[in-house]
């Protein structure tokens, strides 16, 4: 069975991590590379893992998280769609069975919030991983006084953790914000269609999502 391990050592999916972080570089994106495709991975294995998923699911979940943003070496707009495909052949070649391969590339397909949507465990808990990662650590832009509000918002972020209580049947992501960098209110400007992307795919999962800043329930 194809691991994620096979798939961190597969040469043809670091070529497209390195050549999609290339292109949002030249866009003046966050990182969407190592750092944040491992948070992901990581993520949404876990929250599967938590609610008692089979051994498989979580390893599947954790693929398609570490592959979720190789389509940004095509183009920014629709990249879960093209990553989507790209990982269905590139899982094909490493000899990944088509019906493990169609899950991971419907969660792909369904991560980002413009255009998808929880469509299954795998992409539900895709989403909530992908959406809770936000945190200085993610700007690049070394430069603040150019800093447009993804940059401002993001960098305003010292800690972010996604806390699942399986007992209680809750997700929460839980943010400290710098509001001397930027006020609570910018983040909703940004990402309140992540948040609520968030809160579908934890109902998805038949959970709760919360979202908690600086202390504060604010879903």
């Amino acid at each position: 069975m194809v691991t994620l391990e096979d798939v961190r050592k597969n040469e043809e999916v670091e070529a497209l991590i390195l050549g999609a972080q290339k292109q949002l570089d030249g866009l003046g994106y966050t990182e969407h590379s190592h750092r944040h495709i491992s948070i992901v991975s990581k993520r949404a294995g876990d929250i599967l893992e938590k609610l008692g998923y089979p051994e498989r699911t979580v390893e599947l979940a954790k693929i398609a998280g570490y592959l979720h943003d190789i389509g940004n070496c095509v183009n920014r707009v629709d990249h879960a769609h093209s990553g989507a495909i790209m990982a269905f052949n590139i899982l094909k070649d490493m000899g990944m069975p088509v019906e493990e391969r169609t899950e991971i590339m419907m969660a792909i397909g369904n991560h980002d919030e413009k255009t998808g949507t929880a469509v299954s465990d795998i992409s539900a808990a895709l989403i909530l991983a992908d959406k809770s990662d936000v945190h200085r650590d993610r700007v690049t832009n070394q430069n603040l006084s150019t800093f447009d509000i993804h940059d401002r918002v993001n960098y305003a972020v010292t800690n972010a953790n996604l806390e699942l209580d399986s007992e209680e049947r809750k997700v929460k992501l839980n943010l400290t914000i710098d509001t001397k960098l930027c006020p609570v209110l910018d983040y909703f400007e940004i990402f309140m269609d992540r948040t609520m992307m968030s809160k579908y795919a934890a109902k998805y999962l038949k959970i709760w999502f919360e979202l908690v800043i600086n202390n504060t329930k604010l879903l």
